[in-house]
């Protein structure tokens, strides 16, 4: 059973950012600024080092292991079976849920523009529309994507440059440095806490590699994009919120005694200090990128559940490939099944959104940590790779990327790490009745 290879390595970086979103931090921006002490910045640049050590041992295992599966099977050739099931149920909280979320502020956005429709109802309408489209076939979809892309891009491009002009001719509302040094110093925890929420920026660069099996190029080809696309998007990440931070009329101060200015805190810099027309457009673009931010993230858990299901570990129907398309239908629906029905749920609810939200980061953290195990796993001890390159490049990168994403996890949320707990627990209870079954 095999997938058509229909993409090329600019189509795996576009369907990377796509899924990250260009302007990510624009929602976080106001919460970020005021959980980390004024340093958005700051704590970007962290995290996208934080991800920079997870997107080498993505680089070199989807070249060992060009699977759909990604972590999961990973996991599975470099650690074990057991070990695999749980880093592909782990991440599964990623791919199914990133969706959702999505959607769900694609409704929420797409409902203050036009309110006579309610948000459940665009949230739907989303779901069915994209959904539609990933069945054509993420290739056949190409020029869409790539548009929404470029118009993303370019409504980025140009609140980066009225915001110079702005800064040019009216000066700056902080000290140059200031988002890199904090209000009032630096604090460790906040820092870090921060990193914590802003790792949800960068989730969906790792989809690049469930890809693979879909990839017209070289082995090496899924790495390369997933590099890039962390390089890029971190990039545009610190840019603009740099420029928010130094043109912000609210303080992080301000922000964090009045949470309910933190979620447009960047629309109201856009607007007040560039244009109203940019800000409109700013939002409007965040709509209807949202969703299509859904579409490849519905696309890279439907090639997750295919693969899981391929080796047996989940129902066998969802192995299934389309006729002459190479498409995995079955698991795509199911993915879009589940990501309208907690979307749906969650739209109907005051906290929604939120609720969504604390159920993603643990899973994505936990799959990212065994990744790195798995990379230790293949090249060091199945491959007994002893060389001073491989005990660099494997040995010492992964650990140093397990180390560095164990203090994000711990400074997670209590309620986030419950619910991952919950779900782990799950995944460990399927685990041991299905080996009991094969006694």
């Amino acid at each position: 059973m095999a997938l058509a290879r229909s993409l090329r390595m600019r189509d795996l970086v576009i369907l990377g950012l796509l899924f990250i979103g260009p302007a990510a931090p624009v929602g976080l921006f106001g919460t970020l600024d005021a959980q980390s002490g004024g340093v958005v910045p700051l704590v970007y640049l962290i995290a996208t080092i934080v991800m920079g050590f997870t997107a080498w041992s993505y680089a070199l295992m989807s070249r060992v292991v060009p699977s759909a599966g990604a972590v999961y099977a990973y996991a599975r050739v470099g650690i074990g079976a057991s070990a695999g099931f749980i880093a592909g149920w782990v991440i599964l909280l990623d791919y199914l849920f990133i969706p959702a979320v999505a959607y769900l502020f694609s409704g929420i956005s797409l409902n203050a523009l036009i309110p006579a429709i309610p948000i459940w109802g665009w949230t739907l309408a989303a779901v069915i529309i994209t959904t539609a489209l990933n069945l054509t076939g993420l290739q056949k979809t190409r020029r869409i994507t790539m548009t929404v892309l470029v118009v993303e891009v370019i409504v980025l491009a140009l609140v980066l440059l009225g915001g110079l002009l702005v800064i040019w001719h009216q000066g700056i509302q902080r000290p140059l440095w200031s988002p890199f040094t904090g209000d009032g110093g630096l604090s460790q925890a906040a820092v870090f806490g921060g990193v914590s929420v802003a790792v949800l920026s960068y989730l969906g660069f790792d989809a690049i590699s469930t890809f693979a099996e879909e990839n017209q190029g070289g082995k090496d080809k899924p790495g390369k994009a997933t590099l890039w696309c962390l390089i890029l998007a971190g990039g545009l990440f610190i840019a603009q919120t740099w420029l928010g931070a130094l043109l912000s009329t609210w303080d992080s101060e301000t922000l964090r005694l009045q949470p309910e200015l933190q979620g447009k805190a960047f629309y109201v810099m856009v607007s007040d200090a560039i244009a109203p027309w940019l800000g409109e457009a700013l939002a409007g673009i965040k709509a209807i990128g949202a969703a299509f931010s859904a579409m490849i993230g519905q696309a890279a858990a439907g090639r997750l559940l295919f693969s899981m299901s391929r080796e047996g570990t989940l129902p066998a129907r969802l192995s299934q490939i389309q006729g002459r398309s190479g498409l995995p239908a079955a698991a795509v629906l199911a993915a879009a099944c589940v990501n309208a029905l907690l979307a749906v749920f969650a739209a109907l609810l005051s906290d929604g959104l939120s609720l969504l939200v604390s159920f993603v980061d643990v899973g994505a953290i936990c799959g990212f940590i065994l990744l790195h195990a798995a990379v230790i796993g293949y090249f060091l001890v199945k491959q007994r790779r002893r060389d001073s390159a491989a005990l660099v490049a494997c040995g010492a990168m992964p650990v140093i990327g397990i180390l560095v994403l164990l203090p994000v996890l711990l400074h997670m949320h209590l309620t986030a790490l419950a619910a991952g707990g919950i779900w782990l627990a799950i995944g460990l209870l399927l685990l041991y009745r299905r080996k009991t079954a094969d006694r």
